[in-house]
C-alpha cells in the first residue's frame, strides 16, 4: 500500500464465478480504507463471500464525476481507495475512465489490479480470433446507428468482440446475418456462471438455436470473424 499519499487501485472482479478473483485483488480489498463500486449491493456479495468489511462508496456512470471528487478528498487524507465495477475490469465497457482521469489529474497514483474480463475469456476460446481483435463493447440500441457501426466494423479483416443484452441479441444476430451471412460467430453466454454456454456457427445458425428457445436469457459476448482477404 501507498505511504503518505493516497493511492487508487483499479480492481478487476469476477464476471460470474466468485472464485475467479485474484489473490492480489483480495489483499488489496482487505487493505484499502474505502472501496468505491459501481453498485454497492453487487460488490457487497463479493466482499461477504470473503469476509471483507469496508466502507463502501457508490461510483457509477450516473454519478462518476461527483464520486471522483469524494474519492480525491479521501486520497488527500493519505488514505487508499479501491474501485470495482460490477463485473470484469473497470473502464472496459464499465464506469471507471472518468474516475481515473480525474484522480490522475489530481496528482495521485493509480495502480491496476488485472483479472477477469469477458473480452479476454471469449477470445481465449475463439479459434478464429487471429492476431488482432477489435473490442467494441456495447453497440448503440438505436437500430440505424447499430447497423451502420456494425457494417463499419465488419468491413475490416480483424475479428470483433461485441457485448449484448438478452433483449437485443436477436436483433444483433439478425443484422449480422443480413449484412455478412458467411461470418463465423462464437457467442459466450453467462460465462463462468452455472449456465455457461458457447454457441458457434454462422449468424443464421446461432439465430436458429436462440429462436427455438422459449426465452433468451443471460449476458452475451459475441466474437465475429473478420473479413477474409480477397
Amino acid at each position: 500500500m501507498s505511504g503518505d499519499n493516497g493511492c487508487l487501485y483499479i480492481v478487476a472482479t469476477p464476471i460470474g464465478n466468485l472464485k475467479d478473483i485474484t489473490l492480489r485483488a483480495l489483499d488489496t480489498l482487505r487493505e484499502v480504507d474505502t472501496i468505491a463500486c459501481e453498485d454497492t449491493r453487487h460488490t457487497l456479495k463479493l466482499l461477504n463471500a470473503y469476509s471483507i468489511s469496508k466502507r463502501l462508496l457508490s461510483c457509477r456512470s450516473g454519478n462518476e464525476e461527483k464520486a471522483a471528487e469524494r474519492i480525491i478528498s479521501i486520497l488527500r487524507e493519505g488514505k487508499n481507495v479501491a474501485y470495482a465495477s460490477d463485473a470484469g475490469t473497470p473502464g472496459v465497457s464499465d464506469p471507471g475512465s472518468r474516475l481515473v482521469r480525474m484522480v490522475r489529474d489530481a496528482g495521485f497514483d493509480i495502480v491496476p489490479m488485472p483479472g477477469p474480463s469477458a473480452f479476454a475469456a471469449l477470445v481465449s476460446v475463439g479459434a478464429f480470433a487471429g492476431k488482432a481483435v477489435i473490442f467494441e463493447g456495447f453497440l448503440s440500441p438505436k437500430p440505424g446507428k447499430r447497423r451502420k457501426r456494425l457494417k463499419e466494423l465488419l468491413e475490416r479483416q480483424d475479428a470483433v468482440v461485441i457485448y449484448e443484452s438478452p433483449f437485443r441479441i436477436i436483433k444483433l444476430l439478425t443484422d449480422i446475418a443480413d449484412l455478412f451471412p458467411d461470418r463465423e460467430i462464437l457467442i459466450g453466454r453467462e460465462m463462468t456462471k452455472i449456465h455457461e454456454e458457447f454457441l458457434e456457427g454462422t449468424a443464421n445458425e446461432v439465430l436458429e438455436i436462440l429462436n427455438n428457445r422459449e426465452k433468451v436469457k443471460g449476458e452475451f459476448s459475441v466474437l465475429v470473424s473478420g473479413k477474409k482477404k480477397s
